[in-house]
């Protein structure tokens, strides 16, 4: 008996994936990054915000940001381990910073983040979104130094 298993994409492949969806939703255009997603998709911001679709994402950073950007330092893709290989996953994390402005105008740069994708069948079927924003908000309030 033999059994069915999803193979991976190529670390080359799943990087392209996350790559194109990252340039499609700091456009934004949530309806084009949508198609390199699963059906299934689960995206997690900081602070355990769940998400099911990247327009939920464009409009949670609206709310935060006049506008975003990200300035991807680099695309790491990790070897699977034994488990995600059994099931065709491949895992990308983005590192860099956002640049961009608060909502009263003022710019701001330097803001570290650190995404993790799920790339299967060469579909994003998980996200998980961490930055310095909310340090960096608690600033601006005074509620914190840096």
């Amino acid at each position: 008996m033999t059994t069915d298993h999803a193979t991976p994409a190529s670390p080359s492949k799943a990087a392209e994936v996350v790559n194109e969806f990252l340039r499609l939703v700091m456009i934004p255009d949530p309806a084009a990054a949508s198609r390199y997603t699963a059906a299934d998709l689960k995206i997690i911001f900081t602070g355990k915000r769940t998400m099911r679709e990247p327009a939920q994402c464009t409009k949670f950073n609206a709310l935060r940001y006049k506008w975003v950007k990200k300035r991807i330092e680099r695309t790491d893709v990790v070897l699977s381990s034994a488990q995600e290989a059994e099931l065709g996953e491949t895992v990308v994390y983005s590192i860099g910073t956002l640049y961009g402005e608060w909502p009263d105008g003022q710019a701001f740069e330097g803001n570290r983040y650190v995404d993790r994708y799920v790339v299967k069948n060469g579909l994003i079927t998980q996200m998980d979104v961490r930055n310095d924003s909310a340090e960096w908000m608690l600033v601006r309030a005074g509620l914190a130094v840096l």
